[in-house]
């Protein structure tokens, strides 16, 4: 009796050690975050200094934000930022995204490294002023959480063909096909796109708060 369970200690000793070195080849995500380049968000691992050179990152563009100042890629250079696509007169999804994005301010509030970026899809309605009453009712903080309109075109290319905010269902979108998504998708310093999170989830959001610290550890 002795033998045997000493020889099923050494078993699951052996299943552990097996399960652990399969997580740290396959890359774990308490220590490192994967990279994505395309719109089904595939995963890739481990990139070497050449592969990232060439690697997909958000392509320039110049907005304003809720207090009427110019605000660019420039501008978040050097920083992990959280980016997200909404409008202020929506009844829908977006008051629970802003809820949850409060928890990333709150989080990471007094850390210049970590910024928030919200995209207006409807620019035309969203002027400079009525991003600033938003920004006003929830507590949205200056130079911390940034609310963007400027033009549609831009905006939306940037979400559909930089940041791939949109679920991929292999349609072809045309220009004046509405964007609306729930999605938040996570920048690294070197604007490349570390993760896509439902942002109507507080334990997605949770998470996000969590990979933002995975990147900063990583830096």
């Amino acid at each position: 009796m002795k033998k045997l369970k000493n020889s099923i200690i050494i078993l699951v000793g052996l299943l552990l050690l097996g399960a652990c070195q399969s997580k740290k080849q396959t890359g774990s995500r308490v220590n490192k975050l994967p990279y994505y380049k395309e719109a089904s968000f595939t995963p890739y691992w481990n990139l070497s200094e050449s592969e990232l050179k060439t690697f997909h990152t958000i392509s320039d563009f110049n907005l304003i934000d809720q207090s009427g100042q110019k605000i660019s890629n420039k501008t978040f250079d050097d920083k992990i930022y959280v980016v997200n696509f909404f409008f202020t007169t929506c009844p829908g999804i977006c008051p629970k995204m802003t809820s949850n994005l409060s928890m990333v301010q709150k989080a990471y509030l007094k850390d210049k490294e970590v910024l928030i970026l919200s995209h207006s899809v409807t620019p035309s309605i969203d002027s400079v002023e009525v991003l600033k009453h938003y920004a006003e009712v929830n507590d949205i903080q200056q130079n911390k959480w940034f609310l963007a309109t400027g033009s549609r075109k831009e905006i939306y290319d940037l979400g559909r063909n930089s940041y791939f905010i949109e679920e991929d269902m292999g349609e072809e979108l045309k220009e004046d096909d509405f964007l609306h998504t729930e999605n938040f998708v996570l920048i690294d310093k070197n604007k490349h796109i570390r993760g896509i999170y439902n942002g109507l989830n507080k334990t997605a959001t949770q998470q996000l708060i969590i990979d933002i610290k995975t990147l900063k550890e990583a830096h």
